[in-house]
């Protein structure tokens, strides 16, 4: 098999297991605006509070420890104990649900059936909150995130596609764990939507608020539940995310790579997440791996928003998105 197509099959598989992580992130978008038609710019760093949460409950970091130290001169760090991961997860999970609550309870309870400019300005505040009250109680410097996922190069696939075709493949295995994870993640999602009282509770909410209203289903109950949702899956993304290249600032920065895939499947499509997400993972790194040397490289920087921008152009409601049409 020639070399070059062996590089190409590499490059695919790294850039499936990639566009599985952006449809993850994407799915956050997709379930928050199903629900509220809420596009939640605040997702990414969600992702970001999420990972500093886990770190400092599993390192036991005093929270606000910078603060406490400032006003009363004291020199308190931490609490002198470590949390196990499962633990530290869990109880990272309860502060996303609270999160979630006190989002719904203190800004968007107040803001029903205003304008969607008005609710998508009120993500952009939240977001730039929540990134400055994580500074604020858990510190900016880079923290290492370690919840015992395996790292470094897989030898069993190196070894057999040497065998096979005289060239190994280096795939990384935390790549797979978290392929794996998001995988089973979007599976999850999906069966919850389709399948489950909660999930055609959500659905109907998304088709008409009053109908929903009018058989019963609690509109607070369900943005709850949604924004909950959404917080577990920043909650993951940030962990995958975040094992991989450690916990900073720039970790928000992911929800931006989920707005080509939301472009791509459509912001109310949870296959068109998957799908994009897919698209925009191979594509970026075929399109690195076979243009980048022509043009000087560092394509993967904005392929995935001109290829988002055609589609703006061309299908504008995305691939699985649902055409509208407003009579006059």
């Amino acid at each position: 098999m020639p070399d070059q197509l062996l590089f190409a099959a590499e490059v695919t598989l790294n850039g499936l297991m990639a566009g599985v992580l952006y449809a993850l992130v994407a799915l956050g978008f997709v379930l928050i605006y199903k629900a509220s038609g809420i596009f939640n710019y605040a997702q990414g760093v969600m992702a970001l509070f999420a990972a500093l949460t886990l770190v400092g409950i599993m390192d036991g970091q005093v929270p606000f420890s910078h603060l406490i130290n400032a006003i009363f001169g004291t020199e308190v760090h931490h609490f002198g104990w470590h949390v196990p991961a499962v633990a530290a997860i869990l109880l990272t999970i309860v502060v996303m649900v609270v999160l979630a609550w006190a989002v719904n309870r203190f800004i968007f309870r107040h803001l029903v059936n205003q304008e969607p400019i008005i609710l998508f300005m009120a993500t952009i505040g939240l977001a730039y909150f929540l990134e400055g009250f994580g500074d604020l109680m858990w510190g900016s410097d880079i923290k290492k995130l370690d919840v015992g996922l395996p790292q470094g190069i897989n030898l069993w696939i190196d070894e057999t596609t040497y065998n096979a075709f005289g060239y190994g493949f280096f795939i990384d295995n935390l790549d797979i764990v978290a392929t794996v994870i998001a995988a089973l993640l979007v599976i999850g999602l999906v069966i919850f939507s389709q399948y489950t009282k909660q999930g055609r509770a959500l659905r109907a909410v998304a088709d008409d608020h009053q109908a929903a209203l009018s058989v019963g289903i609690s509109l607070n109950f369900i943005w709850v539940l949604v924004w909950s949702v959404a917080g577990f899956v920043a909650l993951v993304a940030g962990i995958m995310w975040g094992a991989k290249s450690g916990v900073q600032f720039s970790l928000s920065l992911i929800a931006l790579k989920a707005l080509p895939v939301l472009m791509l499947g459509g912001f109310t499509s949870i296959p068109g997440a998957i799908v994009g997400g897919l698209i925009i993972g191979v594509g970026e790194k075929l399109f690195e791996f076979l243009i980048g040397p022509l043009v000087g490289g560092a394509t993967e920087n904005w392929f995935a928003y001109v290829l988002a921008l055609l589609f703006l152009v061309f299908r504008p409601q995305g691939l699985f998105g649902e055409k509208i049409i407003e009579r006059v």
